[in-house]
């Protein structure tokens, strides 16, 4: 029977080229995992743009039982290939749904995500007002960089106070998902600034991005240039992770993945400073060397290679490692000056009086600048062809 389903061009193998041509033209794909999904039929769902995967359903490339034969390894349906090994850990699937009925009522919501044919290239209906009020904005971000809940702040700004969160249990230090503001469909990226523990175990710290977190970014900024929405980016970042772990795990090659999605994305590019913006995390956020079209920032913010604090010690650290006998005062006078200049060019006005960013907005004020911002977006008639290059995987 295989010679019937395998080795021609038009038998099984056909389907998944099929999947990559209809993504390339931008023919939208969204496909839900209900049951089993199996072998061949496993990479389907994932050669489409959204990919919904119901409580209870597997898919793997072999099963069980096949797993154990091929390499002795004994492990459970759920462990192998379940909903939440492809939405937690693996990062796989797009969306978690309990049930079949939600799994249906989530493509709806993608459908409706869809671009839709008239003057404006981009998705707009009536706007209706946030259901929180926009003064909680002002004490939103902590004076001393402390945690807070990325989600409060957007939920003061979109129609309705509405996110539909994509992959919300997997990268969980950015948080990416679809909104309306002002009626325009919108994709938000932003930094996460509590900190979270993964589904197997790892703390990581909120305001730094992860391998997972840039994979996740990177595909999520890749599907809203695929649907022609609009991209916000919500910086409070304070770079990408370091160390050994993260080397070995390929930071360098997902963070650039991220960048690259950045660099040649074709929809409109807002960007928002809340908190600090540092180093590699400006770029990765759009920061105003990757051509956002607009670039606003709150008093909060702070844009710098690095924090003060941390530049002043590496700094005196660097000028002070051939002198000999340095007391403690010496070498405080040395990082208090270092200190006092990155305080200086870090802070929002120094930017805006370069140029570097178009306004200090007051916070409460965001919702009214973001509107305004997407309705001069919107008259542009048509977007640039979409080219990523070569992503980094």
């Amino acid at each position: 029977m295989q010679d019937q389903v395998f080795p021609d061009e038009g038998h099984f193998g056909r389907i998944f080229y099929n999947n990559a041509r209809l993504s390339a033209l931008g023919i939208p794909q969204i496909a839900a995992v209900m049951g089993p999904c199996v072998a061949g039929g496993a990479y389907l769902p994932v050669m489409c743009d959204k990919y919904v995967m119901v409580e209870g359903a597997s898919m793997f490339l072999a099963g069980p039982a096949l797993v154990k034969a091929a390499i002795g390894q004994e492990v459970d349906l759920e462990t192998l290939g379940g909903a939440t090994t492809h939405n937690a850990i693996s990062g796989t699937a797009d969306y978690h749904e309990p049930n079949d009925k939600a799994a249906l009522e989530r493509i709806r919501k993608l459908v409706d995500n869809l671009p839709q044919p008239h003057d404006s290239p981009f998705n707009r209906i009536e706007s209706k007002n946030p259901n929180y009020r926009s003064d909680d904005l002002l004490s939103a971000v902590p004076e001393n960089g402390g945690q807070y809940d990325i989600r409060e702040i957007i939920a003061r700004f979109t129609d309705e106070s509405e996110f539909d969160e994509y992959k919300a249990t997997y990268g969980k230090t950015l948080v990416c998902g679809h909104a309306r503001i002002g009626g325009f469909k919108v994709g938000i990226v932003a930094n996460q600034k509590l900190i979270v523990k993964t589904e197997t175990g790892e703390m990581q710290m909120g305001g730094v991005i992860y391998n997972d977190s840039a994979d996740k970014a990177a595909r999520f900024i890749m599907n809203c240039n695929q649907d022609r929405i609009p991209l916000i980016f919500i910086h409070d970042v304070n770079g990408f992770m370091v160390g050994r772990e993260a080397e070995w795990a390929g930071i360098a090659k997902d963070g650039a993945k991220m960048v690259q999605a950045v660099s040649n994305s074709v929809v409109p590019k807002i960007s928002l400073v809340i908190g600090g913006s540092y180093g590699a995390g400006n770029y990765a956020m759009s920061g105003r060397a990757y051509s956002p079209r607009f670039l606003y920032a709150w008093p909060t913010a702070k844009i710098a290679v690095m924090g003060g604090a941390q530049a002043a010690n590496v700094l005196a650290d660097i000028k002070l490692a051939r002198v000999k006998d340095v007391t403690p005062e010496q070498r405080k006078v040395i990082v208090d000056e270092t200190k006092a200049v990155y305080e200086k060019q870090s802070d929002p006005r120094y930017a805006a009086a370069r140029l570097w960013i178009d306004e200090i907005i007051d916070p409460p004020q965001t919702r009214d600048v973001l509107i305004r911002s997407l309705e001069i977006c919107a008259n542009q008639p048509q977007l640039p062809a979409l080219n990523f290059g070569i992503l980094q995987v």
